[in-house]
């Protein structure tokens, strides 16, 4: 950081006797103070000017501090702000005592940066290296208070660690420093502005500029992504840029002569819709990759970008759109449709009871919540302080923030939730309310630590080491693994089985569309299930039980221990499967007012009256009650009949 210095070559002697002054007062022993005066004469007299000393190669002053040892007046000139540190010097020097030097400056300040980083729950030896070796650091290279620092000061020193010829070990040091010194300042109410989670975000400039395009191509899908920002979501912009940087690398490399939209042709086209199937990934994913190619959804979706680009600027009458249609609706690849991938109760019963056990209080605590009310991720992240609505009654719900489809939803609690929900609020601590990433309001978010936002990657890492404790295998061996949104698949399919209705599930998934829940109704539906019951039920009567191989009139004996709802007749044997049911028409002749007997059908009586018992007898045995009264009616039937025979 090249900050103004203070020319100090007329105050030399003023600078000597205040330096003399406070090492007098500092205890030390006379020879001590002997030794620090004699240095300060020697090192002022020979240089009198410290700000021209200051512009000296670092080097050469590094190698003077050490040899003479001055750097107790050189740190007592910086904390009274009469020279300025620059980011060079500090970078190669130890700078003992210049903390407390420039504390001195300003005690009031530091005593309320020091309150707010216990307060947010930092260790104290955290809070003291970042009040000592970065605000302090900071002040010493632009002066004055820490109420003057403002959001270009912080930029500034930035800036100068990027330009400077420090380590690159020091450059992540300050800048983590720095990072947590924002977070202070913001809570202090120095600055108004919270710190983004990725400082290094690439503005929409910086993101074109990487890519190697024609000058007039790069203008239009600029142009074009600045247009849509407008009304799209920042997530949607970052989707829409990912989107369109592959298409202008393909037009560089296969189409170089091609130096504007204008210029396209179906050909080009038609070749960009077979290079991207089987396009590998970019960015940081690509040396992970392995080479492989992107998702079919990641390939639709560029294809999809490319035709609403050259739609909207023909329709907007811009003048670099192509002359005619390119992109058309049979060029969008199709999506499978793979059913929610719940798991199964044993899996999912193992894995929260792991989850229950996390050593990380948002992990364990995110992931109950997620898989209790079915959240998305980002809902989860995105719920605030207030989210938590007792409705007396009729019980206490969650109030679920707009989230990926723009739509905000009540989902009843469970005790267990609301215990989780609880817990966390209560270890959360306070701190300054933040600014949402999408629309600027400040919100005070239920899921913050250390006054930041939590984000997904902790809840991922729980989820992995809840999997890998159960010991879980998938198919081919390998250690189960568990997405956070499959936990909400398992609650929506929970739901699904227990016969909750299509309308109600909807509402509580928070879709827009009746087609995004019937995806659960498809994998489990009571309503289904009963039909195909029934369907079934109806299809065995159609079908013969005789084993394949033998005969289909069954022998006597074997028909009478079989587990079967059985009925005997005068004239045959009836055999139903017992999932059928009990069958409304088994002897209803016999039991029939109007049935009329003979004396030639006596043995045929007697031999279905002996049988008869004998089922009788076999569904007691085997507790089938209301069978076992149904042979007892039919017993007395034909007693009657064969009563009025002998008569």
């Amino acid at each position: 950081m090249t900050a103004p210095v203070v020319d100090c070559r007329v105050d030399a002697d003023a600078l000597l006797g205040d330096y003399l002054d406070y090492v007098a007062g500092l205890g030390l022993s006379n020879r001590a103070v002997r030794d620090r005066t004699r240095i300060a004469r020697a090192f002022l007299s020979r240089n009198p000017n410290l700000a021209a000393w200051m512009t000296l190669p670092v080097t050469a002053r590094v190698t003077e501090l050490r040899s003479v040892g001055a750097w107790p007046l050189l740190c007592y000139a910086i904390g009274g702000d009469r020279v300025r540190l620059d980011v060079e010097l500090a970078a190669v020097k130890q700078l003992t005592g210049l903390g407390a030097a420039v504390e001195a400056r300003d005690p009031a300040g530091f005593a309320t940066m020091r309150d707010a980083g216990h307060r947010l729950g930092w260790t104290g030896s955290w809070v003291e290296t970042v009040l000592g070796e970065c605000l302090a650091v900071m002040l010493a290279c632009r002066g004055g208070l820490i109420a003057d620092l403002t959001e270009q000061t912080l930029a500034d020193f930035d800036a100068a660690l990027s330009v400077s010829t420090i380590p690159s070990t020091s450059r992540r040091a300050y800048r983590a420093r720095l990072a947590s010194l924002r977070r202070l300042l913001f809570e202090t109410r120095v600055v108004d502005t919270a710190p983004r989670r990725r400082v290094w975000a690439r503005s929409l400039e910086q993101r074109f500029t990487e890519v190697v395009m024609a000058e007039p191509i790069r203008d239009s899908l600029v142009r074009y992504v600045r247009v849509r920002a407008a009304v799209l979501r920042p997530k949607s912009v970052e989707s829409l840029i990912n989107d369109l940087l592959p298409f202008a690398e393909y037009l560089t490399a296969h189409h170089p002569t091609i130096t504007c939209l204008g210029g396209l042709d179906r050909a080009c086209v038609e070749g960009y819709l077979v290079w991207n199937r089987t396009r590998g990934w970019r960015g940081q994913r690509a040396a992970a990759g392995g080479g492989r190619t992107v998702s079919a959804a990641v390939a639709q979706s560029a294809v999809l970008s490319l035709r609403n680009l050259l739609d909207d600027i023909t329709a907007w009458g811009w003048q670099q759109a192509p002359p005619r249609r390119l992109v058309f609706a049979a060029d969008v690849p199709k999506l499978n449709q793979p059913l929610p991938r719940a798991l199964t109760p044993d899996v999912d019963a193992a894995i929260m009871n792991a989850v229950a056990h996390l050593n990380d209080p948002f992990a364990r605590i995110g992931l109950t919540v997620l898989r209790g009310a079915g959240l998305r991720v980002g809902e989860l992240l995105d719920l605030e302080l207030g989210s938590i609505v007792d409705y007396g009654a009729a019980g206490t719900w969650l109030k679920v923030p707009l989230g990926k489809l723009a739509t905000e939803r009540m989902v009843p609690l469970s005790a267990a939730i609301l215990a989780a929900l609880d817990e966390w609020a209560a270890q959360r601590g306070a701190h300054r309310p933040l600014a949402h990433p999408r629309t600027g309001a400040i919100t005070d978010f239920l899921f913050t630590a250390h006054g930041r936002r939590l984000g997904y990657t902790r809840l991922r890492n729980g989820l992995l080491a809840a999997s890998r404790a159960t010991g879980l295998r998938a198919p081919d061996g390998d250690l189960l693994t568990v997405t956070p949104h499959q936990l909400r698949h398992t609650w929506a399919t929970e739901l699904a089985n227990a016969g909750m209705s299509l309308q109600a599930l909807m509402a509580l998934l928070g879709h827009v569309t009746p087609q995004m829940t019937i995806r659960y109704a498809t994998l489990a539906s009571p309503t289904l299930k009963s039909a195909y019951d029934e369907a079934m039920g109806k299809m065995r009567r159609q079908l013969t039980l005789t084993p394949i191989g033998k005969p289909i009139l069954p022998d006597k004996v074997s028909w009478l221990h079989s587990e079967m709802l059985k009925t005997r007749v005068a004239h045959g044997y009836c055999a139903r499967h017992e999932s059928a049911g009990a069958c409304p028409y088994a002897n209803i002749c016999e039991t029939c007012d109007n049935y009329i007997t003979a004396p030639e059908f006596r043995d045929a009586l007697t031999d279905q009256l002996a049988d008869i018992q004998a089922l009788k007898t076999d569904a007691q045995t085997r507790g089938w009650t209301d069978e076992a009264a149904r042979h007892d009616r039919v017993a007395d039937a034909l007693n009657d009949h064969l009563q009025r025979l002998n008569r």
